[in-house]
């Protein structure tokens, strides 16, 4: 977001930050400053990142040193929130103070020895939790039943958002003993479910959200939604704990875990106790280290005195507590010049603004281009070519503009102009929804699509490259995928530099290629809200393309990861590339999955065995798979190195192929973990687990035995 007040500096603390020289540029801060923090705790688009706002903040704070008199009522300096959120109905049991900030190891220093002062003394140790950039609730349980949930709001009432949180990962309906408690914590969203909430949103035709804090305070505000994206919860505190008196925070926390409720100490990082500020430093920098590993954000590291007496003793402002501190990380947000704005066309037609930018290095890595998401969002945010732009990046995600410095704006700069018609092939653009289509969709992007279809983790048709393909459209032999296995040789050796000799090896290859099995023709069809991993869940569910597309919307949900949303465009999609998939067909490509009883079959014989009553019906679902449990649901399996004759995404498509499913990471659940050459720490990680390992070698001996259909089981290869 632009600003109306003078260009900050990238200061953030009162003592280096210069002051406003006029009262009228104060005010017109603390307006901003409202704005900003209105937009941010409501769940909003950004309109300021974190840097500058905090920047900003630390002006405002430096110019009320210097100029008392200037001072407002209820300044964002001295109220939590910094004044900008409205309370609610739930009025607080005790306030739900902010915490003051600190940026360095001299200020960490600094707040140490002012709590010492106050103490008299050392404080008896410090807790370190990550800084989770969420939205702050109290959950009230009563004999164990969670009875209200309310945000935080001005930190004395908040909004009641009892039902939103009903399904709030880690906060529980119940607790594991019927006692009377407020836990408080951090409502947030992983990076997966981010993910996932973006394409719920999108799929209802509404905008992405900006960002994982703020689609996870829009979720759990929000009200009468049409969908439900996943939301994750980590306390943080707890108030009234029975048998809690004089308990240091650590252990309260720890009997908050064993009632069932997911706590910062049972993160990834857990909660490091430290008794001196170094070694406070080495858990913040071990802290900062594991960022972008975590799977979700924090914006910083939270020290806390862990003496319950320390605390009484040190006291709160009307702000926040004298006995805790946020430490700051680096946001993850940085400036940098856009060089230029490319519009990009996919394979599905969907055309995109994309921001091309000059080299800058934000969250660890260097970033040359970034997504404006779409025409709205870049007509809102007003960004130019020449501007200097905010370029945000948060753990994995692709890197995003949030806004322009409108203040050093270059002269002449233009507003950027959408395009009339589709640059690819010049056809009219559906505009509709918020992301632009071709109304061409597939056929404008018939490269694309085809070359995507062909890929070795498709169709893997190998001699079909870019240049022919393209070669074929132009010369109106194929447009869409089914039209590849009608080329003879002799239509493929009149393409330039193709000979006789290639032609017959293209052709026996893409002839080799209809013995595909479903999952791989589904991938190539790159059916929207699917990719590999999803298209092979949908194979093993219906066996045939037939019941695939015969299933109703319900019924693609009994599909792992397939919610309402996701199974009404696959059911869309599905009917949509009907004519395609019915040339397939006739054209002799495979449209069933080996080794998988058809789904028909299945809800047949269940039926019969409910109907029997006598489990007879069981045996018509086929033999149990090597990778599945007793009651058929998949065992859950990690491949880590190589296996042989397998690619990565071979590995995986090769434990689905025998029942199981595919996990990227080692945890207690795993039920086994198989390890090839060039195997890292999930090896050792299993073994310190105490899990089911299996070598490489004797996996593919397993998927050799299971594909020459001798009904092979675990045990027979286990070593």
């Amino acid at each position: 977001m632009s600003t109306t007040t003078p260009a900050v500096s990238p200061v953030v603390d009162a003592a280096h930050a210069a002051p406003f020289t006029g009262a009228e540029e104060y005010h017109a801060a603390i307006a901003e400053i409202r704005a900003a923090a209105a937009s941010y705790y409501a769940g909003e688009d950004l309109a300021m990142d974190d840097a500058t706002y905090d920047a900003l903040l630390a002006r405002v704070a430096a110019t009320e040193v210097a100029e008392p008199g200037w001072t407002v009522a209820g300044s964002p300096t001295e109220v939590v929130a910094a004044g900008a959120v409205a309370g609610g109905d739930v009025e607080h049991s005790t306030p739900m103070l902010s915490l003051a900030n600190v940026f360095d190891a001299d200020e960490l220093h600094a707040w140490a020895a002012r709590l010492e002062r106050v103490l008299g003394r050392p404080a008896r140790g410090y807790t370190v939790e990550p800084k989770i950039d969420g939205m702050a609730i109290a959950a009230r349980y009563v004999d164990g039943r969670l009875v209200q949930v309310a945000t935080r709001g001005d930190g004395r009432a908040g909004e009641d958002v009892t039902g939103q949180a009903a399904a709030v990962a880690g906060l529980p309906g119940e607790l594991a003993r019927a006692v009377t408690v407020e836990v408080r914590g951090e409502v947030f969203m992983t990076d997966a479910d981010f993910t996932r909430a973006n394409e719920l949103r999108t799929a209802h035709g509404g905008q992405p959200f900006a960002n994982p804090r703020n689609a996870a305070a829009g979720t759990l505000r929000a009200q009468d939604r049409a969908y439900v994206a996943p939301l994750s919860f980590l306390a943080y505190g707890v108030h009234d704990l029975p048998g809690g008196e004089g308990l240091f925070h650590s252990a309260a926390m720890a009997a908050v875990a064993e009632l069932g409720v997911a706590t910062t100490a049972g993160s990834p990082t857990g909660m490091p106790l430290c008794s001196t500020v170094d070694e406070l430093l080495a858990a913040i920098a071990a802290l900062g280290a594991a960022r972008g590993t975590l799977g979700f954000d924090i914006d910083g590291a939270v020290i806390k005195a862990d003496d319950p007496a320390d605390r009484d003793a040190a006291g709160s402002s009307s702000r926040a507590p004298r006995w805790a501190i946020a430490h700051k990380f680096p946001a993850d947000t940085r400036t940098g010049k856009l060089l230029g704005i490319e519009v990009q066309v996919g394979r599905t037609g969907v055309i995109t603004p994309v921001a091309v930018l000059e080299p800058v290095q934000v969250g660890g890595v260097v970033v040359t281009s970034a997504t404006l998401h779409n025409f709205d969002d870049l007509v809102r945010r007003d960004v130019r070519v020449g501007d200097t732009v905010f370029v945000r990046r948060a753990g994995e995600v692709i890197p995003e503009i949030t806004g322009a410095k409108l203040d050093v704006r270059p002269d002449g700069a233009e507003p950027f102009t959408p395009p009339e018609v589709c640059p690819r092939c010049g056809g009219d653009i559906d505009r509709s929804q918020k992301r632009w289509r071709c109304v061409q969709g597939r056929a404008c992007g018939a490269v694309e699509s085809l070359a995507y279809f062909t890929a070795r983790d498709s169709m893997d048709i190998e001699g079909l490259g870019d240049k022919v393909i393209r070669a074929l459209v132009a010369a109106g032999h194929v447009t869409d995928p089914a039209d590849l296995y009608d080329l003879d040789v002799e239509t493929l050796e009149q393409l330039d530099r193709l000979g006789r000799t290639s032609a017959t090896k293209l052709v026996t290859a893409i002839d080799a290629s209809r013995t595909q099995p479903l999952s791989r023709v589904l991938t190539g069809l790159g059916v929207r809200m699917t990719g590999r991993s999803m298209s092979r869940r949908l194979a093993r569910h219906f066996a045939s393309m037939q019941d695939l597309r015969a299933a109703t919307v319900e019924q693609l949900q009994e599909v792992e990861a397939v919610g309402p949303e996701r199974a009404a465009t696959i059911h869309a999609e599905l009917a949509d590339l009907g004519p395609v998939i019915d040339k397939l067909i006739a054209r002799g490509v495979t449209t069933t999955e080996p080794g998988v009883t058809p789904y028909a079959e299945r809800v047949a014989a269940a039926a019969a065995a409910a109907a029997s009553d006598d489990g007879a019906g069981a045996a018509a679902a086929g033999p149990r798979l090597p990778l599945q449990n007793e009651d058929g649901t998949p065992m859950t399996v990690v491949v880590t190195g190589s296996v042989p004759g397998l690619t990565r995404n071979e590995g995986n498509e090769a434990v689905e192929h025998l029942g199981g499913k595919s996990s990227g990471s080692v945890s207690k659940r795993t039920a086994l973990v198989v390890v090839g050459d060039g195997a890292g720490t999930k090896a050792a990680k299993a073994e310190e687990l105490g899990l089911t390992i299996m070598p490489a070698d004797r996996f593919a001996a397993l998927l050799t035995a299971h594909t020459n259909g001798d009904h092979p089981t675990l045990a027979d290869f286990l070593p």
